[in-house]
């Protein structure tokens, strides 16, 4: 039997009631005119005591284009014939019906015969709050009730989500960031204070979860989802998914949920054909068939599609306490053509390639979110150029609050795999990024597309022997920590590991027993707490003037140099970085004050696994113009090193 389900033998289950309804005419107004976003608290089944001591569960489902349509399911011998629902006389193609005696974890999908083609078909519940552990595909009658203990969380999560606080993001997978004894599956609540811990003594703000959502096939990592309204049950209940939130916000982590809204798996139980027509896709392959993924697409000129997938968003907010949602594909949405060949699609009214449909369902998401969630944020994934993604929807933009930085990490990526003789013909590819660094509100990602199919870890990518790798990733991490931007890192990348990430099991834990590992893991969680206590590199995050240039253009000898800066304007940090292995001494820098200028972080310290080489705790700046500045420093900048100087402190 299902963990954590209850199956009550021996009851009565009493015939199907069809004069019970929670959808009153208000909910089919706002549901026919498409600005429904709470049908998660109307739609599947929910449990309802109609009279006193008469309890049972009441079922909702849209099929507009089926002529029968009968709940089936354990309590009844999955019977297709002995509970039939009755299809609303209001035109809004749902069925309805409640059925006395059902209890909590009783399993049922609906029986589905369509007006067209002699089609049958047996479907899962798309408002299901549970679903059976695949590959089994029933769905679970199922209560959200939880008791919470993130109040004070809750309460500030505000200000600890605004775009001036810092955000550092560890994304998971919880499949594999760590198995049981046996190689098996963790329960969300065994991960809870695990996670927390460890996110929490490394200093990260934020954990980004690969799509909980439920997903037939787990080699999908959940980017193939059919359950939009439950956490998958191979970890766990709904509650322990809840627990596993808690449990972190107690411990001052956000959580940020992958979700998708790009695509789905064309699973017979699930959305595809779901009543004989295309009724969540679009019918034209060429708007509703994705080329890369083999999956369906939404059809986003559909108003209850519309309803459905913003209710779905919503819902992880409400009901699980969830901080952020990262919109995945959000490219594959905006443009007809694509990953399509010329004649493969279907141009606008305009005859232009943009999908006019899913801008508006992206403007209508993000303002709903940020409406009715003002504490939360959405991210996208977008790789192209298109304007304004993270600008207001007033103005014309799609009004995310965030924005994955697909260059910058192209772009830093290339760059430190080559050798560093080679650097100095590339120089452009480190500061390139700096000149539409706040054109959106970016989040630079090095996350887990990075460390698959073959591409290798990131240590793997960095060239040279065993030191210089370590060398180099330690160099890499420094740069995206002080550029600015908010931050996020994929699991494994903390502690350097060699393998490119498996989703068939565990971390390389036992890395850590290495010195050069350990090492590296300080120098990860040193960083996270530099960018976490200087609000001169998280408060301009998103402004020009938290970030100025002292020298991007000596190329000869691969080094830049630039200040940060937050409001307070006497407070600058000063990073120097060195691309070659070979120590640059009495290297002059321009600043723009004089005084001490102490170093506060050192890549290439031996309490990283570095040489030791630096600048022995400060600087003077001496009245000597350099960098058009009026004063300087000789610095040491160490062999494929970062060194971090500061002048001026906040009064607290």
């Amino acid at each position: 039997m299902l963990k954590g389900s209850v199956i009550v033998l021996n009851r009565e289950i009493g015939k199907i009631r069809n004069d019970v309804s929670l959808l009153t005419d208000l909910d089919i107004h706002l549901f026919r005119e498409g600005s429904h976003y709470k049908l998660y608290e109307k739609m599947g089944a929910h449990f309802l005591e109609i009279e006193k001591g008469i309890t049972g569960v009441y079922f909702a489902l849209w099929a507009p284009n089926a002529e029968y349509l009968s709940i089936m399911g354990n309590f009844n011998g999955w019977s297709k014939e002995s509970h039939q629902l009755k299809c609303r006389s209001d035109h809004s193609g749902i069925w309805e019906g409640f059925i006395p005696g059902l209890c909590q974890g009783d399993i049922y999908k609906f029986h589905i015969r369509s007006k067209y083609k002699d089609y049958e078909v047996d479907k899962g519940d798309p408002f299901s709050f549970y679903w059976e552990v695949a590959p089994r595909t029933a769905s679970i009658v199922w209560e959200l009730d939880y008791s919470w203990g993130d109040t004070e969380w809750m309460g500030r999560r505000g200000k600890l989500n605004s775009p001036d606080s810092p955000c550092s993001v560890y994304e998971l997978h919880l499949g594999s960031w760590r198995r049981g004894p046996e190689g098996e599956f963790m329960n969300y609540r065994d991960l809870a204070p695990l996670v927390a811990q460890y996110v929490k003594e490394l200093g990260f703000t934020h954990v980004e979860l690969l799509p909980v959502m439920e997903h037939p096939f787990y080699g999908s990592w959940g980017y193939q989802t059919l359950g939009y309204f439950a956490p998958t049950s191979r970890y766990g209940t709904p509650q322990d998914f809840m627990y596993f939130v808690d449990i972190l916000h107690q411990n001052g982590i956000g959580v940020i949920l992958d979700w998708v809204p790009s695509h789905f798996p064309n699973d017979e139980y699930g959305l595809s054909y779901f009543d004989g027509t295309h009724l969540f896709e679009h019918e034209d392959p060429r708007k509703g068939f994705h080329p890369d993924w083999k999956s369906a697409i939404f059809n986003y000129g559909r108003k209850e599609v519309l309803n459905f997938l913003i209710s779905s968003a919503l819902f992880w907010l409400d009901k699980y306490h969830i901080d952020g949602l990262r919109i995945d594909a959000v490219a594959s949405m905006l443009y007809l053509d694509y990953s399509r060949k010329q004649g493969e699609w279907i141009p606008n009214e305009h005859g232009g390639r943009e999908n006019l449909e899913a801008l508006h369902f992206l403007r209508r998401l993000n303002e709903a979110v940020y409406r009715d969630f003002p504490g939360a944020q959405t991210i996208a994934e977008e790789s192209t150029s298109w304007p304004m993604v993270t600008k207001p929807v007033s103005v014309g933009g799609l009004g995310f609050g965030m924005k994955w930085n697909m260059g910058w990490m192209n772009d830093t990526l290339q760059y430190f795999s080559k050798d560093p003789i080679h650097r100095k013909y590339h120089h452009n590819q480190l500061t390139f990024s700096i000149w539409y660094a706040f054109s959106e509100n970016f989040l630079l990602s090095l996350s887990h597309d990075e460390v698959v199919y073959g591409k290798g870890s990131l240590i793997n990518k960095m060239p040279g022997d065993r030191w210089r790798k370590f060398a180099n990733l330690r160099l890499m991490l420094g740069y995206m920590f002080t550029h600015p931007g908010k931050k996020l890192l994929f699991m494994g990348c903390e502690f350097a590991q060699w393998n490119e990430w498996d989703h068939e099991k565990g971390l390389e834990w036992e890395l850590l027993e290495q010195q050069d590992h350990q090492a590296f893991q300080r120098w990860l969680r040193d960083l996270n707490n530099l960018y976490t206590s200087k609000p001169a590199l998280f408060e301009g995050d998103f402004d020009e003037s938290g970030f100025r240039w002292i020298d991007c253009g000596d190329s000869e000898q691969s080094v830049i140099t630039y200040l940060r800066q937050g409001k307070c304007k006497d407070e600058y940090l000063l990073v120097a970085c060195n691309f070659t292995p070979v120590p640059r001494n009495n290297y002059r820098i321009g600043t723009p004050v004089g005084g001490e200028w102490k170093e506060i972080l050192n890549s290439d310290s031996e309490h990283y696994g570095g040489s030791g080489q630096g600048n022995f705790g400060a600087l003077s700046a001496r009245d000597f113009k350099c960098h058009g500045m009026s004063f300087s420093i000789e610095a040491t900048l160490p062999p494929l090193g970062m060194v971090v100087f500061e002048k001026g402190k906040r009064n607290k």
